[in-house]
């Protein structure tokens, strides 16, 4: 493989503080200073931790952990539902703040958000002016605080917007690149998980100077695709563009029940529900598709997944329920206990534009 050469961008990652804790504590007073945990409730079987506000997370309490795990670390939290429809309010009024700026932004969720400012709108020319400038406008227009990370390229201020938060802003210059990475724990490597982690570890690598140690060959024996991509990493290189418009490759909606669904009656109400979820959100962004694809979690949480493609594209609210139907009908339910169920639509095209007869047919993506 021929050595690749860095390319050096102004990137920008911008990263919000505990997003949905904070618009709660900015809508409601009373959370103010307050541990909050927004996501299900511990009650009946409990719910999971979308994220917490810094006064819940001093306990311990972390996204992607159960409710009631959260309650036992905190037991004066106050829980509250998502309010999705605010978090996205909010989400939109920061996309149009990164706007002032530049047009090349890759947003990651809700909350986050990659910045190429190499060539800025307003002439500013400094990345960290900007991302000063960025700060201010959110925490003066909507009263909450982001973090942002500021280097060369999307890898290293990924990592850098977490190093200072909530409120950070860490700069990473081109001088600095190569050493940041050799004494970053491989832990801390942005898309390394626990498993990759501990596998690099039993290796006896445990920073990136231990992984710049290895050969390219080396790199792609023990960790195949991504050892390429980690070769290159440890050395400063990370080519990898914004995206200001990324594919959307799947929409879907799931729900995990208070408590074990056991029959086929409720399994079908629920999945008319998440049908519909899944309906409202292709008409909203014009998509159709052609695979419907079932998620199961049985109380036991083993996890199975059933798919089914139809030879049309489709958003058809009765179809996607009924296909859903169709593929519970398939796996074995003797005893079954479900505790999630889930529906996701792929294989995608966008809706045409109704055309007059005499038009000619237009190409979306021209």
């Amino acid at each position: 493989m021929e050595h690749q050469q860095p390319i050096r961008r102004k990137i920008i990652h911008i990263d919000m503080d505990a997003f949905y804790a904070s618009v709660e504590q900015r809508d409601n007073p009373e959370y103010r200073g307050k541990a909050l945990v927004v996501g299900g409730l511990p009650e009946g079987r409990g719910g999971v931790v979308a994220t917490a506000s810094y006064e819940a997370r001093k306990f311990g309490v972390r996204s992607a952990m159960s409710s009631k795990q959260a309650l036992q670390l905190c037991p004066h939290a106050i829980f509250v539902r998502p309010r999705f429809a605010a978090y996205k309010e909010a989400s939109q009024k920061i996309r149009e703040i990164f706007s002032r700026y530049t047009d090349l932004i890759e947003p990651l969720s809700l909350d986050e958000a990659y910045l190429d400012v190499t060539e800025d709108k307003l002439g500013i020319g400094s990345a960290m002016d900007i991302a000063k400038e960025i700060k201010q406008a959110i925490k003066e227009e909507l009263n909450l605080t982001a973090s942002a990370g500021v280097s060369v390229n999307k890898f290293v201020a990924k990592i850098a917007s977490d190093m200072q938060k909530p409120d950070g802003l860490t700069f990473i210059g081109p001088s600095s690149v190569e050493r940041f990475i050799e004494k970053l724990p491989v832990e801390k490597f942005y898309g390394v998980g626990k498993v990759t982690a501990q596998k690099m570890m039993n290796k006896g690598l445990f920073t990136g100077a231990d992984l710049k140690k290895l050969s390219l060959a080396e790199m792609t024996a023990n960790f195949g695709k991504t050892g390429a991509f980690y070769y290159n990493i440890v050395r400063g290189i990370d080519n990898r563009a914004v995206q200001p418009h990324r594919e959307t490759k799947s929409m879907g909606a799931e729900d995990t029940f208070p408590y074990d669904l056991t029959t086929i009656d409720e399994m079908h109400a629920e999945l008319d529900k998440i049908a519909q979820l899944v309906h409202d959100r292709l008409l909203k962004y014009q998509l159709k598709g052609r695979t419907v694809t079932l998620k199961i979690k049985y109380a036991d949480f083993k996890q199975i997944t059933r798919s089914y493609s139809h030879p049309e594209r489709l958003n058809d609210l009765q179809l996607i329920a009924r296909t859903a139907k169709d593929l519970l009908a398939v796996t074995d339910l003797e005893d079954a206990r479900i505790r999630l169920l889930g529906i996701t639509l792929s294989n995608f095209t966008p809706i045409e534009p109704k055309q007059k007869q005499s038009s000619p047919q237009l190409d979306l993506f021209e």
